[in-house]
């Protein structure tokens, strides 16, 4: 037999806890061959089924526990650390948010199936505040579906295990090489995909600085904050002016923004992304006195200026009055 099936059977249990763990605490390791190749395993009788299919929970259940908890007490902060290892950072939170309030609780299970929201599944719980016990309940059934899906694979072609090896074996060296260039080549390819998305969103920002000096000179401007909900009700506090609006309402109330007057939109996402992009596809629509604040939220809080919660600024959170 391969000497790699034999290391998985000799060391296949710690192998498949730490693999698993070393994933759910954010590494990009896919745990998805390995469980395949564990079930299929389990399926020759060289593992024992039970133990390869707990393990997998247990490590899921401690990471993700840990996650939940940090995001209970660290809030929004910990979701960006998340992002900034992200291959996918600039749309990685803003996608989970989405999900959770169009699915609610049930974004958990599905978050297992989905590269980049399982990462940021669990702590958005935690953020949210959502109960433990439905917490627990709902990612304890994603993982169990998770798990179970690759884990039943396997065992169902366990009989072709062999036959598998065999035409692999052959590779020798050369498929952990390949391998490695295809893991090279994915990283490679969401690298590329990130720095074309980037250049698309290169559009004048205003600084905080900038804004401060132009809101105390009074300028007539509109100011609007596009976070999701989520993110405005774990920190229900914004720029003093500006009013809360989400960026699909915002587009689709177009004809009635202002052009006599500028537009500033800021979010909380990395590279001021979800506040950029709208203000490209305003510009498209002959909006073009709009631009989005750099740094968003967190950079105007960097330079250490006044936030106000938004019940005490007095604005309607529903319109941008023309």
């Amino acid at each position: 037999m391969n000497e790699t099936l034999e290391f998985l059977v000799r060391h296949g249990y710690s192998l498949l806890f730490g693999w698993v763990f070393a994933e759910q605490m954010g590494l990009p390791l896919p745990s998805g061959p390995l469980l395949l190749a564990a079930g299929a395993l389990a399926g020759t009788d060289r593992m024992n089924l039970l133990f390869v299919l707990t393990l997998p929970l247990l490590a899921v259940a401690i990471c993700d526990t840990f996650w939940y908890e940090l995001g209970r007490r660290r809030g929004m902060s910990i979701l960006r650390l998340i992002c900034r290892i992200s291959l996918e950072r600039d749309s990685c939170v803003r996608r989970t948010q989405i999900r959770f309030e169009r699915d609610g609780a049930w974004a958990l299970v599905v978050a297992k199936f989905v590269p980049g929201l399982n990462a940021v599944a669990p702590p958005l719980a935690g953020v949210i505040r959502m109960k433990w016990r439905r917490f627990f309940f709902f990612d304890g059934l994603g993982a169990l579906l998770w798990a179970s899906a690759y884990i039943a694979t396997g065992y169902a072609f366990s009989g072709e295990l062999e036959r598998i090896v065999a035409h692999l074996a052959f590779l020798g060296r050369g498929l952990f090489a390949l391998l490695l260039a295809t893991l090279a080549a994915y990283v490679g390819w969401k690298y590329f995909h990130r720095r074309r998305f980037l250049r698309s969103l290169r559009i004048a920002r205003i600084t905080p600085e900038e804004l401060k000096r132009r809101m105390d000179a009074r300028e007539d401007l509109v100011i609007v904050d596009l976070r999701s909900s989520l993110e405005f009700d774990s920190e229900p506090e914004t720029i003093p002016g500006a009013v809360h609006m989400d960026a699909a309402d915002l587009e689709e109330a177009f004809e009635v923004i202002p052009r006599d007057r500028e537009i500033v939109l800021f979010c909380s996402c990395p590279n001021e992304a979800t506040a950029a992009q709208l203000a490209l596809r305003l510009r498209s629509m002959g909006i073009t006195r709009i631009r989005p604040l750099a740094g968003g939220l967190a950079g105007w809080r960097l330079q250490g200026l006044p936030t106000k919660a938004l019940a005490q600024a007095g604005d309607n959170p529903d319109k941008v009055e023309a």
